[in-house]
């Protein structure tokens, strides 16, 4: 590895906020600790990832991210703003919130490599020609050279736990990461970098207490103390189970309160106290189309695959297909 750059954490946070980020903080890389990695081995063994295989893989990497970029030494978590100023009236079939705009896997990978080349093109960091993004097809040899790496739900990385250790927020019951004042509609994406900053972030205490709004506000009691059942979690079945529903899944579709959601499902984060500061993005790529918000309960049973490609170009709700919506459809119009 060649020398070891050190960055300015303030001017890196600068950075991000300029670039339209609304939180950043930053890591000092160690491995996970035993607790956390702990839950997340139960979590697995008994099943509660369900139909996620990839959650399985990996193993024992997961837990230090030097096996996500050789020679890690710094996680620059951030988090962009999602909570829209415009949404589905509430006697409509509902979306999760994220799924409004455009992939935020795009819009935030984009982001965060313009992040990177600013902050070592600038000319307080004039080596940045040897300092590469790093891929895992990237040849041995050139592992001397200095290297950071993006991730966006792209790598095996405990996303929310690196964003409790830079400081961004607390992991609430809900199991979503709650920051101060500003509330949990973010999604998250991660800075990986061998250099060295001049001053890492701290893990912030819990703030929820003894509320547990979050879980009294699942339909479906996937949530716990330990985790969320992904088996019985209205997100997971909605997007990423693949395939018909079985008769007792189906049965924890249809037994949601209206509104019905149709993809994902937003009710423990609305539940959640700390998410009345919640502010509407500015953020272009996320903001929703008038059509889609105009689409009645009429409308989605009548979609047909050219309208639902018109709806969904560049959105994640392509991750479920045309086939899995309408099959969240027609389970609910079931009778």
């Amino acid at each position: 590895m060649s020398k070891i750059i050190h960055l300015m954490s303030e001017s890196i946070k600068a950075e991000a906020m300029r670039l339209g980020f609304n939180a950043c903080g930053i890591a000092r890389v160690s491995r996970v600790d035993d607790a956390t990695a702990a839950a997340f081995d139960r979590w697995i063994g008994e099943g509660r990832h369900a139909g996620m295989d990839y959650m399985a893989r990996h193993g024992d990497a997961r837990y230090h991210p030097d096996h996500v970029l050789p020679g890690c030494r710094t996680i620059v978590s951030l988090a962009m703003n999602y909570y829209p100023a415009h949404r589905m009236a509430d006697d409509q079939y509902q979306f999760a919130y994220y799924a409004y705009g455009r992939d935020y896997h795009d819009v935030m990978k984009a982001r965060i490599r313009e992040l990177a080349k600013n902050i070592f093109d600038s000319s307080e960091y004039s080596d940045f020609s040897d300092y590469s993004e790093y891929s895992e097809s990237s040849p041995s040899k050139e592992l001397k050279k200095n290297y950071y790496r993006v991730a966006v739900d792209s790598a095996p990385l405990l996303e929310r736990y690196w964003a409790l250790q830079a400081g961004l927020g607390w992991i609430g019951r809900n199991h979503n990461l709650i920051i101060p004042h500003k509330g949990s509609f973010f999604v998250l994406g991660e800075l990986l970098l061998t250099a060295e900053v001049d001053c890492y972030d701290s893990p912030i205490e819990s703030r929820c207490g003894t509320c547990r709004r979050c879980i009294d506000a699942c339909p479906t009691c996937a949530l716990t103390d330990s985790g969320v059942d992904a088996q019985r979690c209205l997100s997971y079945l909605t997007i990423e189970h693949r395939g018909p529903f079985s008769p007792e899944q189906a049965t924890l579709i249809r037994q949601q309160p209206t509104p019905y959601y149709i993809y994902g499902c937003d009710r423990c984060q609305r539940a959640c106290p700390h998410n009345s500061f919640a502010q509407p993005n500015e953020t272009a790529e996320f903001q929703p189309s008038q059509a889609l918000l105009a689409m009645t309960p009429k409308d989605w049973c009548q979609l047909t695959r050219e309208k639902y490609t018109e709806l969904f170009r560049g959105s994640p709700v392509k991750r479920a297909k045309y086939e899995g919506l309408m099959r969240n459809i027609e389970t609910i119009t079931k009778e």
